[in-house]
């Protein structure tokens, strides 16, 4: 009888197959049901493995949502500041910008509304969450700086532009069935003002 040769290569691609189930499984849950909705047994039984699995994969719920959100990520990146970058004028960057976040919040609807809506009560959510914001942050100060306003307009500027780039001011208007288009225009006026 000849003896198997241990082929760690083997091993290691099954083990990143089956964490790449693990992961996947878990961001559909996730937008299907929402991470506060989401069990260890359902992302075991969605991944077709033992709970156990998921538990040597991800020993905490931040790893997991670690893994989750960058994968969700790599599948959704937000809008990139370079694309509104070579715009100067600062009325056409906004609506630019604000359009492109419009766009991608109508494409990720599900996944956001879930996140916000558990975020406060799931601490491995608050990391993630917040990284996002920072990035919301980022883009209001990229686009206030191209604003020529004086010291006493540019908080009133900076807070408007903040609330026009969050989900759930989208989500708001959205309610209004109003298109994304429509949404970007409305609120320019806003920030023009």
């Amino acid at each position: 009888m000849k003896k198997r040769k241990y082929n760690k290569t083997l091993r290691a691609e099954q083990q990143d197959e089956t964490r790449e189930r693990i992961v996947e499984a878990t961001v559909a849950l996730h937008e299907e049901l929402g991470p506060a909705n989401t069990s260890i047994k359902a992302i075991a039984e969605r991944a077709g493995v033992q709970r156990l699995t998921v538990y040597r994969h991800f020993p905490d719920d931040i790893s997991l949502f670690g893994a989750c959100t960058s994968h969700w990520f790599e599948l959704n990146p937000p809008p990139d500041m370079a694309k509104w970058a070579q715009v100067n004028d600062p009325g056409e960057r906004s609506h630019t910008a604000l359009l492109a976040f419009y766009r991608y919040y109508r494409r990720t609807e599900k996944m956001w509304r879930g996140a916000y809506r558990d975020v406060d009560g799931i601490e491995a959510l608050q990391a993630p969450m917040g990284q996002f914001e920072a990035y919301l942050d980022q883009v209001r100060d990229d686009l206030l700086a191209r604003w020529d306003v004086g010291r006493d307009d540019k908080k009133p500027l900076a807070i408007t532009l903040r609330h026009c780039l969050r989900f759930s001011t989208w989500v708001s208007l959205k309610s209004q069935h109003l298109s994304d288009k429509k949404i970007a225009e409305l609120v320019m006026g806003w920030v023009a003002r």
